[in-house]
């Protein structure tokens, strides 16, 4: 670990209950490496976010358990960490505090800052989290995008559930994340979709700027002549952020029969750090589907620079005249 660390990992943590929320702010300030002009200069924001204004020259004792993690969540938060360490934080806080939560979530990842957030909401953690760790009685079971991590969790008590009460696990109402949906005639078929890097292996994790390959196996059991091939790369969210196919790349199709093999092959994935998702079809070309899979790969991409957005181009700034900057250090993660 590199920088500045903040944590909140239980309520009321390195509060004082007998003195005021102001001298609670500024002890948990210094605490937390602020000096007293930081702190002074951010006391207001603190508060505000805190939503504590009435409240701020009361013992903390007196606070509610919502209060106080406001209270502590606030400090942590404007203390600008490098690393902020988060326990079940928004559990105890209600809509108003936990969209402020998020928000401020938000700008740490943009910032380019690290969370780490604890939590057994599995919808938040598969929206808001790009990596997700299952740990099961102190065993790591699962790590990878998050989305995937909590679809195998949910299938793991699902099996339990239905051993303890001895029967078969019961299909959920809607596909958990990470299940591919599918729909098509089957005149052709989608056997498999894989990611795989410049040397030829199969990955589920790729530098931004690296090259890519997608490698779709496919099976036509009677012979078409009208066909197109498609890949789509969208967010975990569902934002779309890269598609294409043979029809609009200029291909004439001829003939597909028995298996095959399409590659789509990208010479530089300049996506910005994230989970993705792929949705792959081979269609007529009036588009009336054979096969359209959707989610049916999930990656992520790791990069060195952050960025705003899905894009993540290698860029240069330049300037002339009266402008000058000192050499960028390195930053803390």
């Amino acid at each position: 670990m590199r920088g500045r660390l903040a944590e909140l990992l239980e309520l009321g943590a390195g509060f004082h209950p007998e003195i005021s929320g102001r001298e609670n702010i500024q002890i948990n300030g210094l605490l937390l490496g602020l000096s007293k002009k930081e702190i002074a200069r951010r006391f207001d924001d603190i508060v505000r976010f805190a939503e504590l204004e009435e409240f701020l020259d009361a013992p903390v004792k007196t606070y509610s358990s919502g209060m106080a993690v406001r209270l502590g969540f606030s400090i942590a938060a404007h203390c600008d960490p490098d690393v902020l360490l988060v326990d079940e934080v928004l559990a105890v806080g209600d809509e108003a505090f936990a969209r402020r939560s998020l928000e401020k979530f938000a700008e740490f990842e943009r910032a380019g800052k690290t969370l780490l957030f604890v939590s057994h909401d599995l919808a938040l953690v598969a929206e808001r989290c790009r990596r997700a760790i299952w740990l099961d009685h102190g065993r790591v079971a699962a790590d990878g995008p998050s989305a995937e991590t909590v679809a195998l969790y949910r299938e793991s008590v699902a099996e339990k559930e239905a051993e303890r009460r001895g029967g078969a696990p019961q299909p959920e109402s809607e596909p958990a994340p990470g299940v591919a949906r599918r729909v098509g005639s089957g005149a052709a078929t989608i056997a498999a979709l894989k990611l795989v890097d410049a040397e030829g292996r199969p990955a589920a994790r790729l530098e931004s700027g690296r090259p890519a390959r997608f490698v779709l196996d496919v099976h036509a059991p009677s012979g078409l002549a009208d066909f197109v091939f498609g890949i789509a790369i969208s967010t975990v969210a569902g934002a779309p952020v890269f598609g294409s196919n043979t029809a609009i790349d200029g291909l004439v199709p001829e003939e597909l029969r028995g298996e095959a093999t399409v590659t789509l092959e990208i010479p530089s994935l300049d996506l910005a750090a994230g989970v993705y998702s792929v949705d792959a079809a081979v269609h007529a070309r009036d588009g009336s589907p054979y096969d359209y899979r959707r989610d049916l790969l999930r990656f992520e991409v790791s990069a060195e620079r952050s960025a705003a957005g899905v894009w993540n181009p290698r860029h240069a700034w330049t300037f002339s005249g009266g402008v000058r900057w000192r050499p960028i250090s390195n930053r803390p993660s």
